[in-house]
Parts: C-alpha cells; structure tokens; sequence
C-alpha cells in the first residue's frame, strides 16, 4: 500500500494517478547479467534499515502536447536533503507524482538504490511503496475520522496490526505537534494543521525516501523551524530527503543539494557549476551609515563594485577569498562592521542566474 493514495477533497491542477498501466511484479529468476532486484522484508514498525538511494536519469512525461517533464536526471544519496526547484510550471509535481509511483512515466528511468540492488519503482510499485513517504502540496484525508483516527488508518494500510497502529499513531502525533489535536476531526484543521498531519502520515511507515512537495506551507514560523529541525534529523538517520517549495531562503537552511527545473528540464551540473564560481553580491552594515561608501573606496575596491539598495549597501565579490579580504580591510581600517554576508541565499542566486542565462 506504502505511500497510500487519498482522494483530495478539492481538486488538483495535476491528471489524477492512473494504477491501471502498472505491470504487476515478475515472477520467475532474475535473467542472467541483470543485477539483483531487492526484496522487501516483512513490514515491521520500524521499517527497512537499508539506506535508500534514488537515482533519477532521462525521465519524461507528456499531457498530449503538453511536455510537462522533458528530460530530469538527478540522484539523492541516503542522508541528505535535496532542494527540487524551480518556477511554477517547471514540472516538479508531476515529476513527484512519478516519483511517488503515483504517475508513469513516458521514458526513462527511476531506480531506488539499496545496498547494492536497486527496485524498479515503475515496475515494481507495491514493493516500492513501503519505502517512501509521499507528502503531497494538498492534504486529502478523511473528514470524520479524528487526527488520531486517520494515521491509525494509515498505519494499518501498510499491514500494520491494530496495536502497532496505535503506538505509531500516537508517536507521529507528537513529532508533528498535533497533541491537542488528537481527537478533533481532520475537517476543523487549519492549513497549517493539515500540513502537520500530511507529514505524518508520510511518515507513517517508517521510510526511508521521502518526497515533499511544499512541506512549509501554511506553517506558522515556529512550526517552520521544527520542521527544518526534525528534517535533518531524519536525514542525520540516514533517510533520504526530496523536498519542493518556493520559499528558497528556507531551503538554504536544510539542503545539502539542489535540483533545478525549468521547462520540464533539470539544469547541467556545468551551468550550476559556472552560476556558482561567477562574482556575488554581499550586504555590508556598519554603524557609521553612509560612510561605509567612502570606507570602501579607501581600501581599495573599485567603486563600479559598489552598490546600494534599500537595505544598505552591496559589493560584488568574485569568491569568498575575496569577500574575506574586504571585510578584513574595512576591520582593519576602524569601520564597524555589523553586517557582512550575502545579499541572497545561494539558492536562489543559483535559480535566477540559471533562468536568465539558460539551463544548458
């Protein structure tokens, strides 16, 4: 059953999951030279401890004559957080929905890694699905049951007994925050609170792939950092992480990698590479004002270097070598620094550079 498919109560910009082209498993002997397929272990409540790597190359999907995934090719390896970003329309949901074996793909190919095997999620998406935790961008769920209710639900969908379902409930009711919640009905639930729910019924099976599209939204700010607490806490546990959002100066706190889409076409590890070694403009604060013009003047930076906006004043750097020099100089020279650091995260940096310049 793994990442168990809910009907939304509202509707969804996406085609709605199609189950009937899945091929059921092969049966029979591995063919000679294929190499080993992974068997899934009788479900238990803590899950596989196998790491699972997702390896992600050529994969397309159309809508007609829409090309919504032109051609996505990425890996995540167990233990880290992977950023998918992109504008809206760059094809990251429908890339999820694939994913989370909930849409097919047109061609090529998507692997889980497990030691050294690897599952076919296409072709093979019931021994798949115990492994990954789906947390979709909409909440569906069941209007009467209670919070507590609806993930014993979902615990039990993986072939959970009742008792095991009701540890679990009550544990990822506490991850979540979701405490004096428990007995309400999910239909009473804030954005926000339904987002805490979605969560944890991703986490429901304890897996070690999860994919979420827009985990942040609706979280108030306090949520929000417990959110990005408790995500690198499971990829400290050696879970792999996929997650989409738009709010970019969050994921800068918790990614370790970065996935960048646009048009159905992730960018060339090339382009990222060029954005990321070109000059980058800083944020200097000092407690002297608009001295800090003439400050930089002094020490040497050329004033086509300099900038201002609403904030104070930006520096275009070539490196960090070179930021660090500037601000060593400025200390040296007795202005009082109290704000050095980039004028953007890298990742968004990354994403505008990569739309204005192409993602070749």
């Amino acid at each position: 059953m793994g990442t168990a498919a809910i009907e939304p109560e509202g509707s969804m910009s996406d085609p709605q999951p199609d189950f009937s082209s899945y091929a059921p498993p092969p049966s029979g002997p591995v063919p000679p030279g294929q190499p080993s397929v992974w068997q899934a272990p009788t479900r238990g409540p803590a899950g596989p401890a196998e790491p699972v790597g997702l390896v992600v190359d050529d994969v397309r999907r159309s809508f007609g004559d829409v090309h919504a995934v032109r051609s996505v090719s990425f890996h995540a390896e167990p233990g880290s957080i992977t950023a998918l970003i992109g504008p809206n329309g760059s094809g990251k949901t429908t890339l999820m929905l694939m994913l989370a074996t909930l849409l097919r793909p047109d061609a090529g190919r998507i692997r889980l890694r497990i030691g050294g095997a690897e599952l076919d999620p296409v072709a093979e998406p019931l021994r798949a699905r115990p492994l990954i935790g789906w947390m979709p961008d909409s909440l569906g769920s069941w209007a009467n049951l209670t919070v507590r209710q609806a993930l014993e639900s979902t615990v039990r969908m993986y072939g959970h007994p009742r008792a095991v379902a009701a540890q679990s409930a009550a544990a990822l009711i506490a991850t979540v925050g979701l405490e004096s919640l428990a007995t309400r009905p999910t239909r009473v639930l804030s954005r926000g609170q339904k987002q805490k729910l979605s969560l944890a019924r991703a986490l429901a099976n304890e897996p070690r792939l999860l994919l979420l599209d827009e985990p942040a939204s609706g979280l108030d700010p306090v949520a929000r950092i417990e959110l990005r607490e408790l995500l690198q806490r499971l990829a400290g546990e050696g879970r792999t992480v996929l997650i989409s959002s738009h709010v970019l100066s969050e994921l800068d706190e918790v990614a370790t990698d970065a996935v960048y889409l646009d048009h159905g076409v992730t960018a060339s590890q090339d382009a990222v590479a060029a954005v990321r070694a070109s000059a980058r403009l800083w944020r200097i604060k000092t407690l002297d004002g608009f001295a800090l013009g003439p400050a930089l003047e002094s020490i040497g930076v050329d004033p086509l270097r300099i900038g201002t906006d609403g904030q104070g004043f930006t520096v275009s750097m070539t490196d960090e070598a070179d930021a660090a020099a500037v601000l060593a100089a400025l200390v040296a020279a007795g202005v009082r620094v109290s704000w050095f650091a980039p004028a953007s995260g890298e990742l968004e940096r990354t994403m505008q550079a990569l739309q204005g310049g192409g993602m070749a």
